[in-house]
């Protein structure tokens, strides 16, 4: 595997590191990439010391040294210290496709009300359509890891990537789907009781499938889920919540890459379990 960390020096950075390497396989390749990100500065401001730029750019190989020895720390194999000096959003986007990672790796503040609203970095590059996501909040070691499926194409392709590239072995695997209840989905069909009842006697068969043909997908590898729980709501915030419960490590989900747009106007449950969980959160995006 592949994997492309991304690092401003942080506490937070190199806390995503550390867990990310309880999931890593043998063998995972990590390059390491640090910007130097001045476009928070205003249009019009000239930087002219040269002294300046040195300084950030001796910052730069200092943090990826570091990161270096951090990485192979933790027995991982380091490739490439990539330096560059821009925005941070965009430098790591271009690496990203100019190299094929599995992962792109990195540590998220969690900020919330008004500060989630205006931007972070990680929170751009989860959302990017093509790019599949490692972010990780604070330090934990459980090593109990969530898969969350709806049975739809982009969910079955995140346990897919899931078994080929993460190390489960020790693991405390746990699985669920949500139904989401029929008196949220429109208003017409709520007036009859009886097609309440025929819907929630549907999806609570499919879900019945669904988990059960995941649970098998898991036994043919090796693995036996400690357990696999079908709820009833809101599927974010029951994936958020059932994490919480059980003291949940990593949640690992499918994404169908939706463009920013769409993402903006109809939302998703992996952005919302993102924005809204202590958890680490593996986004697979629906790229094969």
């Amino acid at each position: 595997m592949k994997v492309l960390f991304c690092t401003d020096g942080s506490k937070i950075s190199f806390n995503a590191l550390h867990n990310f390497s309880k999931w890593a396989p043998e063998n995972t390749l990590v390059d390491t990439i640090c910007v130097i990100d001045w476009s928070f500065l205003p249009d019009d401001a000239v930087i002219e010391s040269e002294g300046f730029s040195i300084s950030c750019a001796n910052i730069a190989d200092n943090i990826l040294d570091y990161a270096k020895r951090e990485v192979e720390k933790y027995e991982l194999l380091f490739g490439e210290k990539i330096k560059h000096c821009g925005s941070a959003i965009e430098c790591i986007i271009e690496q990203a496709q100019k190299e094929h990672y599995d992962i792109i790796l990195m540590g998220s503040h969690g900020k919330k009300g008004i500060q989630k609203w205006l931007g972070s970095v990680s929170r751009e590059i989860a959302y990017n359509e093509n790019i599949s996501t490692y972010i990780s909040k604070e330090e934990n070691g459980k090593m109990r890891v969530l898969f969350a499926t709806d049975g739809t194409e982009s969910a079955n392709i995140a346990v897919t990537k899931a078994l080929e590239n993460l190390n489960l072995d020790g693991k405390e695997i746990y699985l669920c789907t949500v139904n989401e209840t029929p008196d949220t989905l429109f208003l017409d069909g709520t007036l009859d009781s009886n097609w309440i009842l025929a819907i929630e006697e549907q999806q609570e068969k499919y879900s019945y499938s669904t988990l059960n043909e995941l649970r098998e997908r898991f036994k043919t590898k090796g693995y036996e889920p400690l357990d696999a729980i079908i709820l009833s709501g809101n599927p974010a915030q029951k994936i958020i919540d059932f994490a919480k419960s059980r003291q949940i490590d990593l949640i690992v989900l499918g994404s169908k890459g939706k463009t920013k747009m769409q993402d903006f106007l109809l939302g998703s449950v992996s952005k919302r379990v993102l924005e809204n969980t202590t958890s680490d959160v593996l986004i697979f995006k629906d790229i094969v």
